[in-house]
């Protein structure tokens, strides 16, 4: 099953049970630090009229993951409450989306990062007209994805590069200019396989 958009099949894929995931999880050879783990909200936001989900190219002088495809978001702050409130505090900083278009759905489980963080998925849907606005410094591009590509599990694949001295396994789904990979794939892979039981 593939099936096209719809808010009801978002719902469904929330209440389909499924552990968390882990950057490790290709490399099992590779043991994670035993070290605390950082909180983050992420938001995974679909477009209500067209389930197109927003996405960010991060900025190429940030600290982790520079350049690369992400959802909007980043880590629990003192101001936040939890990490749905970082997660919404986090989009509207880098992509100017209100709070008050976001309809929240519900959480994925977390994804453990290579970086130290502990990501938890926000999916949320956008009502309304809305054109992102990019951060200076923080955000090259924003961008939607169409939902077809996101929520298909076959358009994910696993690929390998070097990385501290040895090959590291990860997923990928390039779309056009866009090459999503690592968490943010792996965290998309994890919906899609639930939107597709």
């Amino acid at each position: 099953m593939t099936g096209g958009w719809s808010e009801a099949r978002l719902r469904d894929a929330l209440l389909r049970t499924a552990g968390p995931s882990s950057d490790y999880d290709l490399n099992p050879e590779v043991a994670p630090p035993d070290a605390p783990l950082r909180a983050a909200g992420v938001l995974a936001a679909f477009r209500a009229e067209d389930g197109r989900l927003l996405l960010t190219k991060r900025g190429s002088g940030l600290r982790h993951h520079p350049g690369q495809i992400a959802l909007p978001g980043g880590k629990v702050e003192p101001v936040d409450t939890d990490v749905v409130a970082a997660a919404l505090r986090e989009a509207r900083e880098e992509v100017g989306l209100d709070p008050a278009q976001v309809r929240l759905m519900g959480c994925l489980p977390p994804h453990r990062t290579v970086t130290g963080f502990s990501v938890t998925p926000v999916l949320a849907v956008i009502d309304g007209a809305y054109i992102p606005v990019p951060e200076a410094g923080e955000v090259e591009e924003a961008f939607f994805l169409p939902f077809d590509h996101v929520a298909v599990p076959a358009r994910y694949r696993i690929e390998r590069r070097r990385w501290r001295g040895g090959w590291r396994s990860y997923h990928a789904a390039p779309f056009g200019p866009y090459y999503l990979w690592g968490a943010t794939a792996r965290i998309l892979l994890g919906l899609a396989r639930r939107l597709n039981p």
